[in-house]
C-alpha cells in the first residue's frame, strides 16, 4: 500500500510543532506530525509555565501581544483545561540598578500600550501576600499569566487529531529529503513520508536536521533545572514571581514550581567551537548567569561529529525523551531563595525535580521563517527559554506561512539568515 502524500509534515511534538499542526489542520491541509518520543516530552513540558510580555525582547512584543489575546480563549478553542490563569507577573528589584533596567524595558512596553508598571516595595508586597525581604521596587504586568505546559501542548496535539491530523509518537525522523532544491518528504524510522512542505520544530535537534541540507543555523543549548514543592495548604499567590535567586509560580494544587532565577548550565562541545563567533557577545554578556560544563553531553556531541550522519539518528532513537539530570546544587540555592522570600512556606519539601535542554540563538530571539535555498522547508526554533508563552502564535504564523505563503504578522525580525549579518559584525569588532 502506497504511503499517502501529505500537504505538510511537522517534525517535533513540542508546543510550536503541535500548535503548527493544529492551525495547519484548521486550514484544511492534510498534516502529519512526527515526534521521536512523546508529546511535550522535552522542553515544552519542562518549562516554568509563564505566559508573559514582561521582559521580552522588543522584537517579540507584537507577536506576544497577539498571543496573549489567543491565550484568553485557548481553553475554549481547544476544548481542554490548560490551568490558564491571568494573574500577572512580578519581577522584584534588589537594587536601584535593577529598577533602572525595568524602567528601560518599560520604554519599549509603553510604545505598545502594555499595562506594565513599576511598583514600590509596599505595592509589590500587596500583590504577593506573605512575601518578605527588602526590595527597591518591582516591575508588574497584570495581563501576563501562566498555564500548565504539558496539558497545553497535549491539548494542541489532541485538537489537531480531531481535525484529521496524524500524530505519530515514538517515531524518529532520520532526515529531511529533497530533490531539485525542494522538499520531497522525510525519512522516518517507520519508513518514508512524502510531503510537499516540511516544518522543522525540533527544539535542540533542529540545527542538526538542517545542516545536511546546507542550511547552517547557529544554535546551542543550555540545561535549565526546575523543582516542584509539596502543596501549600491553600493556593493564594496569583502572579508569577521572579527575583535574582528564583523564579516561581504556584500551581492549582498549591504546590510551587521553583527554578534558579536566570542561571543555566552550558555544555561545551563541538558546536560551541563552530558557532563561537556568533555566540560570543551573548556569552560574554551573560557570563555571570551561565555555568560552563564538561560532561556526558559534551562527549555525546563529540561522538555525533565523529560518528557521521548516522550518529544523530542513533542518538535520537536511544534518547527518545531528552531528560538531563537536574542541577541539584542550583536547585538547592533556588529553594533557599524561595523559602527566604516566602517564609510561611519554608516547611514545603521538594516533591520532584527535573531539567530540560533549551535551544538558543545568538540573539535569544527565535527563528520563524522559510529556509533559504530549500523550497517547501520552514523552521520554528531558537525560542531561548521563553517559547512556551508564545507557542500558540508561533504555530499560527507558521501555518499561515506554510499554507498561504504570507503570515498575518511581520516576521522580518525572525528571519533565518539574520545571523550572517551578526557574524559579520562580530568579525568587524574583533579586528
Amino acid at each position: 500500500m502506497a504511503e499517502p502524500i501529505y500537504d505538510a509534515a511537522v517534525i517535533g511534538g513540542g508546543i510550536a510543532g503541535c500548535a503548527s499542526a493544529y492551525y495547519l489542520a484548521r486550514k484544511g491541509l492534510k498534516v502529519i506530525l512526527l515526534e521521536k518520543g512523546r508529546i511535550a516530552g522535552e522542553q515544552s513540558g519542562r518549562n516554568w509555565g509563564f505566559v508573559r510580555h514582561q521582559g521580552r525582547d522588543p522584537r517579540e512584543l507584537p507577536l506576544m501581544i497577539a498571543c496573549n489575546r489567543m491565550w484568553r480563549d485557548l481553553e475554549a478553542d481547544l476544548g481542554a483545561d490548560l490551568e490558564w490563569r491571568q494573574g500577572g507577573l512580578l519581577y522584584l528589584a534588589e537594587d536601584a540598578a535593577r529598577v533602572a533596567s525595568y524602567e528601560a524595558w518599560l520604554e519599549h512596553a509603553r510604545a505598545f500600550q502594555l499595562d506594565g508598571r513599576l511598583l514600590s516595595a509596599r505595592e509589590a508586597a500587596a500583590i504577593a501576600p506573605g512575601m518578605a525581604g527588602t526590595w527597591a521596587g518591582a516591575l508588574y504586568t497584570p495581563s501576563d499569566g501562566q498555564a500548565d505546559p504539558v496539558k497545553t501542548t497535549n491539548a494542541f496535539a489532541d485538537a489537531a487529531r480531531r481535525l484529521g491530523a496524524e500524530v505519530r509518537t515514538s517515531c524518529a525522523v532520520e532526515a529531511v529529503e529533497t530533490a531539485g532544491g525542494a522538499v520531497t518528504g522525510l525519512r522516518a524510522e517507520t519508513g518514508p513520508v512524502r510531503a510537499a512542505r516540511v516544518l522543522v520544530a525540533a527544539g535542540v535537534w533542529t540545527s542538526r536536521f538542517l545542516r545536511p541540507l546546507g542550511a547552517d543555523l547557529p544554535q546551542l543549548y543550555v540545561r535549565s533545572s526546575v523543582l516542584r514543592t509539596t502543596p501549600a495548604p491553600s493556593p493564594n499567590l496569583q502572579p508569577g514571581v521572579w527575583c535574582h535567586g528564583a523564579g516561581l509560580r504556584q500551581r492549582r494544587d498549591g504546590s510551587f514550581n521553583v527554578a534558579p532565577g536566570g542561571s543555566a548550565d552550558f555544555y561545551v562541545g563541538p558546536d560551541a567551537v563552530r558557532y563561537f563567533r556568533a555566540f560570543w557577545p551573548n556569552l560574554r554578556h551573560g557570563r555571570h548567569h551561565i555555568s560552563l560544563m564538561l560532561g556526558r553531553e559534551s562527549l555525546e556531541e563529540l561522538g555525533r561529529v565523529l560518528g557521521g550522519a548516522g550518529a544523530l539518528a542513533r542518538r535520537m532513537k536511544r534518547d527518545r525523551v531528552l531528560a538531563p539530570k537536574p542541577n541539584q546544587r542550583t536547585l538547592g540555592r533556588a529553594l533557599a531563595a524561595f523559602r527566604k522570600l516566602f517564609p510561611a512556606h519554608a516547611g514545603l519539601q521538594i516533591a520532584e525535580s527535573w531539567a530540560g535542554m533549551i535551544e538558543a540563538t545568538p540573539d535569544d530571539v527565535p527563528v520563524l521563517d522559510a529556509v533559504p535555498g530549500v523550497r517547501g522547508l520552514a523552521v520554528a526554533t531558537g525560542f531561548s527559554g521563553h517559547g512556551f508563552g508564545m507557542g500558540p502564535i508561533a504555530g499560527r504564523v507558521m501555518a499561515e506561512l506554510i499554507a498561504d505563503g504570507k503570515p498575518s504578522l511581520d516576521l522580518a525580525e525572525f528571519r533565518f539568515d539574520r545571523f550572517k549579518t551578526l557574524a559579520a559584525l562580530v568579525r568587524d569588532q574583533s579586528v
